[in-house]
């Protein structure tokens, strides 16, 4: 296994198929993807997991973290949140942040991510804001 930074183009795929396969594929990609940092955890050659990363100040957004089903409850989402983690910083970020899905919260409670209050919902999906500070 390995994690990589990747094109913003190469995350659209996996987007598509794991959060959002009855819209639009154009539905996934981001207006401000372009601005982003992206990275990919690859087994062999195979891109299996995606994560989108946005810096404003000293702020990090991860948007999209995807992983592919036949690889899902392995740790891998577990080690591209780790590593971006990491890479926040290494960066001297002070926040991390993120849109979770109301179902994947206690997910994003491992790691240490705590819900903010902030809900809103997106194309029937609800999601709670979700951040940890950084020392």
């Amino acid at each position: 296994m390995e994690i990589k930074a990747i094109e913003a183009s190469e995350t659209w795929e996996i987007r598509h198929r794991v959060m959002w396969p009855n819209q639009p594929f154009e539905f996934v990609k981001l207006e401000e993807d372009n601005c982003g940092i992206h990275f990919g955890l690859f087994d062999q050659e195979k891109l299996i997991s995606i994560v989108s990363c946005f810096i404003v100040g000293d702020a990090m957004q991860f948007r999209k973290l995807a992983t592919l089903e036949d690889y899902q409850r392995k740790g891998i989402g577990s080690l591209l949140l780790n590593h971006i983690l990491k890479f926040a910083k290494d960066k001297g970020l002070r926040k991390v942040w993120c849109n979770a899905r109301s179902n994947k919260k206690s997910f994003y409670e491992k790691f240490r991510m705590t819900d903010t209050g902030k809900t809103f919902t997106k194309s029937g999906q609800e999601f709670s804001i979700m951040e940890i500070l950084l020392s």
